[in-house]
């Protein structure tokens, strides 16, 4: 129950197998033999293929602004021809919305019950406030410690404000981004195993 999960270790591995490998684009522009500006943009995986260059990003969860950054710089690559495509993966609005479930059935599943039996999970150790998160909502809410974990740890790891399908729509709809073409994927709630 770590928030960079499994099966987005197991894609990033996947990709590294097949040459869609970390990449760092580097741009200097010059007059008079004076560099003027110096750019990096560093590309989770990029594949460079016989009719052009996909860039790919996985924001499984970060902070939404991450999805800003990914956007303006599949732009700046596109409009000086270094990619043809920018592909961003991250969880699908079924999934953002199912999160709150799904970590109570991983719960349940193993039988947590406190603290304690988190170790299944091998979670590094609880904050002092997480923990008094969840005692809060067990006080004032009178539902069990598996429901009161699993609010705080969805509301602490996955809330609103991290990158899921909704915001990268936004930014999308905004135009940010535009012109590069885009493949958007939105992991949807039924591909996940519990």
């Amino acid at each position: 129950m770590s928030t960079s999960p499994k099966s987005t270790q197991r894609l990033r591995n996947s990709l590294n197998e097949i040459n869609w490998k970390k990449h760092n684009f580097s741009f200097r522009s010059y007059v008079d033999d004076i560099e003027l500006t110096s750019i990096t943009h560093e590309i989770d995986h990029v594949v460079k293929a016989q009719n052009g260059t996909i860039a790919l990003e996985i924001e499984w969860n970060n902070k939404d602004p991450f999805f800003d950054r990914d956007l303006e710089n599949f732009q700046r690559l596109h409009a000086q021809s270094v990619i043809s495509v920018g592909i961003i993966i991250t969880r699908g609005s079924t999934l953002q919305d199912s999160l709150f479930d799904l970590v109570e059935i991983a719960l349940e599943k193993e039988e947590i019950e406190k603290e304690e039996d988190l170790a299944v999970f091998d979670m590094h150790e609880r904050t002092i406030r997480q923990r008094e998160m969840v005692r809060k909502i067990i006080n004032r809410q009178g539902v069990s410690y598996r429901s009161a974990f699993a609010k705080q740890f969805v509301n602490d790891k996955f809330g609103q404000a991290t990158t899921h399908w909704r915001k990268l729509e936004d930014r999308v709809q905004r135009g940010v981004g535009n012109p590069c073409p885009l493949l958007l994927i939105g992991i949807p709630k039924d591909i996940i195993i519990v």
